[in-house]
């Protein structure tokens, strides 16, 4: 009979993440302190997800790895371990690290004697520099075999049966089955083990016809417990295709048991020995934060979305009139996408009704300037964020100008943000707020979102850009309308003075307005479609039978915002041109034609009715 002496493989690589060092220094610091004692280590082996190209299955450890609860997740092969953490790194480098091993592969082996499955586990040495944030380890999975044991290769046997896997499968926490005489499967137990018919071992190794190391700890118990059996079935199961039976010869010349032992991880240099983690860049509060705001994102272009341009996205600029519920909702929504320039615009300050609406603010904010506000709420959020806040009232169309001075700095400062920003958002409360910025967006090409409120219901619209080639430009804001707006403000009644919506309403049109954003910043070159989707002009959304309709409106060439008229004249005229139309809105309805779309209308009108009359009186002609 021809045999070969069985070749192993190394059981797992582990993987130690930032989370992990993280809570080690926090246990270190606040739980430890100068406690060196072993402290317990949960992890589950993922083998299912193990990639199939590498040689051995990960161990992952993270800040959960210090919590039991990690055992209980339904997924994964558990296992368990200790971390021993010194206080001194002398104590670490002096350590014999054959003898620790040698000691912990004889606590498993006598473990194992009495549940087989309880042979495997791993241990962490480490030391942790608090100071200077740098971390050393190294890892160990103890395998080992009797010295006097030979484990020889007989010959292959056929294809392991489904069976077996499916069995590991449902038996996430068993390393070691028996098929029985009856074809059966059984946990392992040493006195079923001697009438099996085969040994069947669960291997974590990914290269072919090799198994894991483990291997060694269950075969030789499995020798050590059944001293008589010369030859042996066993089959290798895999979580995929490549698992394997073979026929082995254990020869063992008896005599006391002494383990042979092996198990610390190589380090990158492929060496044994440990290995060295510096985290001083990211122990920083602030630089972990800032790496923590883009972690989610970035795991979008994984596998959803691997072409998504979030570097476009986080240097986008973004430019927000109004800081009030609104604001406040699309000012967090920002953030979550990465924004990290915003500036935010009002002229309120904050009431005692806008904390419980508007998420930025807390009760000792009352009475402060609700954009400043606003800003500092966000960098209490997210630190680096570069917010700014401006009190500022917008000039509006059809208020008539009180103080030329004050109210023409107010629109130079308002034309140079919007010259500086990328993305502008109407967020204000009326609409002749909105003319002035929407007109300064058409002027500098900016791309402009509009979101608006009613009671139960919401608009949420892109402005067209004023460069493209008219009839297929999309409309504005303001270009259903027949008429310039106008003061809207004087004699209103207090229902009217405060922004009177179903809760709900503002975060989902927030939220909207800043996705169509995103998917407008993610258009592919030459073409109207993102790779994120559709990019709507308009979303009309009703809470009333929660509904939400999509429409596309073309810009109209009488608009008071957007047409060529008033667009040129603002270019052309700058201040003097705006002040006009401050003063007097029928001066922007007679520019654009709107004047001449109502004469004509009324004209019609008149028509129809004098028709009517004339009517009437050939009925009353006839009667008679």
């Amino acid at each position: 009979m021809n045999s070969s002496q069985l070749s192993f493989a190394a059981p797992t690589q582990s993987f130690l993440d930032t989370s992990f060092f993280q809570e080690l220094s926090r246990l270190k610091l606040d739980v430890l302190k100068l406690d060196s004692r072993g402290q317990p280590l949960y992890s589950k082996l993922e083998l299912q997800n193990s990639p199939r190209s590498s040689k051995s299955v990960p161990l992952n450890l993270n800040a959960q790895s210090f919590d039991e609860e990690v055992m209980n997740s339904p997924t994964g092969v558990p296992i368990s371990g200790m971390i021993y953490n010194f206080n001194v790194m002398e104590e670490f480098k002096v350590l014999d690290k054959q003898g620790f091993l040698g000691e912990k592969a004889k606590k498993l082996w006598d473990k194992g004697l009495k549940d087989i499955n309880q042979s495997v586990g791993f241990y962490v040495l480490s030391f942790a520099d608090l100071k200077k944030y740098r971390y050393f380890y190294w890892t160990c999975i103890p395998c080992f075999q009797n010295k006097s044991l030979m484990i020889e290769k007989v010959e292959e046997l056929v294809t392991p049966k489904q069976s077996f896997t499916s069995w590991f499968v449902q038996n996430l926490d068993q390393w070691v089955g028996l098929e029985m005489a009856d074809g059966g499967i059984v946990p392992y137990d040493k006195e079923r083990a001697s009438n099996c018919r085969s040994l069947l071992i669960r291997d974590i190794s990914r290269m072919d016809q090799i198994p894991a190391a483990l291997a060694k700890n269950f075969l030789s118990i499995f020798k050590h417990q059944n001293p008589n059996i010369e030859v042996l079935n066993v089959f290798f199961i895999r979580f995929d295709s490549s698992s394997f039976g073979l026929k082995l010869s254990l020869r063992d010349q008896g005599g006391e048991v002494s383990l042979q032992v092996s198990g610390w991880e190589r380090n990158p240099q492929g060496k044994l020995g440990p290995r060295a983690v510096d985290l001083s860049s990211l122990i920083d509060p602030l630089k972990v934060a800032d790496q923590s705001v883009d972690l989610n994102l970035k795991l979008m272009k994984w596998r959803i979305v691997p072409d998504i341009d979030l570097q476009k996205v986080k240097d986008t600029k973004v430019l927000l009139l109004g800081a009030g519920t609104l604001g406040c909702y699309v000012s967090r929504s920002l953030l979550a996408w990465g924004i990290r320039k915003i500036t935010l615009i009002d002229n309120s300050t904050i009431s005692y009704s806008n904390p419980v609406r508007q998420p930025l603010f807390n009760f000792e904010d009352v009475g402060k300037p609700k954009a400043q506000a606003a800003a500092d709420g966000l960098k209490k959020i997210f630190p680096l964020v570069e917010a700014t806040g401006i009190q500022l009232e917008v000039p509006m169309i059809g208020h008539h100008v009180v103080d030329d001075l004050s109210t023409e700095s107010n629109f130079s400062t308002l034309r140079n943000l919007m010259k500086d920003h990328d993305v502008i958002f109407l967020l204000m409360d009326s609409r002749e707020t909105r003319w002035l910025p929407t007109v300064l967006g058409n002027v500098d090409n900016k791309l402009v979102i509009n979101a608006a409120l009613g009671f139960d219901s919401y608009l949420v619209m892109r402005h067209g850009n004023y460069g493209d080639i008219h009839g297929s430009r999309l409309g504005c804001y303001f270009c259903n309308d027949v008429v310039a707006p106008k003061d809207s403000l004087t004699d209103r009644t207090l229902d009217e003075m405060c922004t009177v919506t179903r809760p709900g309403v503002a975060p989902i049109a927030a939220s909207q307005a800043v996705e169509i954003m995103v998917s407008i910043l993610q258009l592919k070159e030459g073409t109207d479609e993102s790779i994120l989707g559709e990019v709507p002009h308009q979303i009309r959304g009703f809470l009333s039978h929660f509904s939400a309709l999509k429409l596309e409106t073309p810009a109209y060439n009488h608009c008071s915002a957007c047409s060529p008229q008033v667009v040129e004249a603002c270019r052309e005229g700058g201040w003097d041109f705006i002040r006009a139309a401050l003063d007097d809105h029928t001066y922007i309805e007679r520019l654009c034609g709107l004047s001449k779309v109502q004469e004509d209308a009324d004209k019609m009108v008149q028509k129809w009715e004098e028709e009517e009359e004339e009517e009437e009186e050939e009925e009353m002609e006839i009667v008679v």
